[in-house]
């Protein structure tokens, strides 16, 4: 798909996410837009999931609940594409008709994501949060604990 198109379907969506990657697109952002159509339901359930774990990780993506719900409603094949900002600070994502000349629904969210700790768990660095230098489990605590809980028990 030529930029020009792509730039003509985000300007007629009039969306705040199709703005934002139409901005990315005309301020030097790169796309890419797939060849060949996926199943909706296939992307409903893929990106649906992709919704529940960006949010169980405090990651608020703008427009993808919407976006979900509107491939899903379709139900016909669609095509997918991503917008990119040149600095790696936002990405779109598109969803499309197969043949390309229809927006669905976008989606965006900024980059990096920065990942919390699950609701309910603690922050790295926090007791029982894993090691505050690379977030990995404090396995010298993990295994001091069920060491003094077995001689407890023994």
């Amino acid at each position: 798909m030529e930029q020009h198109v792509l730039e003509a379907l985000l300007g007629a969506d009039g969306g705040e996410v199709a703005g934002k990657a139409l901005a990315v697109l005309r301020g030097g952002g790169g796309y890419w837009v797939g060849d060949r159509a996926q199943p909706a339901g296939r992307h409903a359930g893929v990106y649906g999931q992709r919704l529940r774990r960006m949010r169980k990780y405090g990651i608020e993506p703008l427009g993808l609940e919407a976006a979900v719900q509107a491939v899903r409603a379709y139900g016909r094949p669609v095509r997918t594409g991503m917008v990119d900002a040149a600095d790696r600070s936002w990405t779109a994502l598109l969803f499309l008709t197969e043949d390309g000349g229809t927006l669905l629904a976008c989606a965006g969210w900024p980059l990096p994501l920065v990942r919390r700790p699950p609701v309910g768990k603690p922050s790295i660095g926090e007791p029982n949060g894993g090691r505050a230098d690379t977030g990995a489990p404090d396995v010298a605590l993990a295994s001091a604990g069920r060491c003094s809980e077995a001689r407890a028990r023994g």
